[in-house]
């Protein structure tokens, strides 16, 4: 048990960090205020690697693990949070291909994910199924060399802009597997998209619905076997939960750093904020709780990798504390700013709306206590 990090790890902290602070975070306020989906940045990240982090390196990926994904999104978030989290959906997805795919659609598809030439997105919720995703109602249905698909999926993100959209349908009975996955194309026709969502945050990136109306798509591009869709969509949930973890201690960290340095200059009844006990209180139980769970993020990446049997369990235990506790501190930090925290001047705010969809996504934090229970209950 070694909670050091090794060099190699350093280094690759030390490029996100850089990254971050030269092409993340001067932009971050002007992204979040006009709503501009960072295109060329995204494509930078990916020159660097960023986009196919733990794609095989056989497939143009950076072949890294999940506790290195987990590092390299902690500090892009700290950046920004939204494009970060953004980030983290597309690798999803290239992994999912890397990890499931044949090998046509790895090398039609991959290539130009791993470059950003194309963006991903990331097709399960629907309008009637959120947390009980396995009840979705769209459609595949076989027509010979293709599959014909119908149905909606909400809150996209990347919806409307991004080129290739990983779709969750139902091909066989109402179970989870009925359920099958499909790689379509955004110039397919059929497919169609609903208006950018206006949101409390995440700006940085577009969410829209994606509408299927008789969208025939290639039997090829099926992801797995008929009835494995749901399965799969699951595993690559597991991932995205510790990488949408690893953006909330990013954004709290950004928030834990800008509250320390408000408390040592800002003065009140005659002596700075940090002088006071209760304030002291508070930063302990911050930096605290920011360091408990990072450590169960880690935890959580390392068992991923090594495909332990309790690894779905641990990535909805990080989920469920890491967004919780990320959320936290965010606002105990926009707390201490006081009034100075409510303005966008000093970016808290932004921290605020961006972290608050993290305990929803990926499953909500509800849904992970229930994915952690039936494991207890198993045994």
């Amino acid at each position: 048990m070694d909670f050091d990090l090794t060099d190699e790890q350093r280094a690759l902290q030390d490029m996100a960090r850089d990254f971050a602070a030269r092409e993340l975070a001067p932009h971050a306020a002007q992204w979040d205020k006009d709503e501009i989906f960072p295109e060329a940045t995204l494509r930078q990240a990916a020159e660097l690697g960023m986009a196919a982090t733990y794609v095989s390196e056989a497939n143009g990926g950076s072949g890294l693990g999940r506790i290195e994904a987990a590092i390299l999104f902690e500090e892009l978030a700290f950046g920004c949070t939204s494009t970060a989290a953004y980030l983290s959906i597309h690798n999803m997805v290239a992994w999912m291909i890397d990890r499931f795919g044949t090998a046509d659609q790895q090398s039609r598809f991959l290539p130009d994910l791993v470059s950003m030439t194309h963006f991903s997105s990331y097709c399960l919720t629907e309008p009637d199924a959120g947390s009980d995703a396995a009840s979705l109602k769209s459609r595949a249905r076989r027509d010979g060399d293709f599959y014909v698909l119908d149905g909606s999926k909400a809150f996209t993100s990347g919806g409307g802009r991004s080129d290739l959209y990983l779709v969750m349908a139902r091909t066989g009975g109402e179970d989870a597997k009925g359920i099958s996955a499909f790689l379509v194309e955004r110039d397919r026709a059929g497919i169609s998209f609903g208006q950018n969502e206006k949101k409390l945050g995440w700006h940085s990136q577009p969410t829209a619905m994606v509408h299927l109306d008789g969208c025939r798509v290639p039997a090829a591009n099926r992801l797995g076997a008929e009835g494995d869709g749901f399965r799969l969509a699951m595993a690559g949930l597991d991932g995205g939960r510790i990488n949408i973890a690893a953006c909330s201690l990013g954004a709290a960290r950004a928030c834990l750093e800008r509250s320390l340095g408000h408390v040592r200059e800002r003065r009140q009844f005659g002596q700075t904020l940090a002088s006071f006990q209760s304030v002291q209180f508070t930063l302990a139980d911050m930096a605290t709780e920011l360091d408990a769970a990072r450590l169960m993020v880690h935890r959580a990446a390392l068992k991923l990798d090594a495909a332990a049997p309790d690894a779905t369990m641990a990535a909805a235990m990080a989920k469920r504390f890491a967004t919780d506790v990320g959320f936290s501190v965010v606002d105990r930090a926009l707390q201490l700013l006081g009034g100075y925290g409510y303005l966008e001047d000093y970016a808290i705010e932004r921290y605020f709306r961006d972290t608050r969809v993290h305990r929803i996504l990926e499953g909500t934090n509800e849904i992970m206590r229930l994915v952690i229970a039936r494991r207890l209950l198993e045994g």
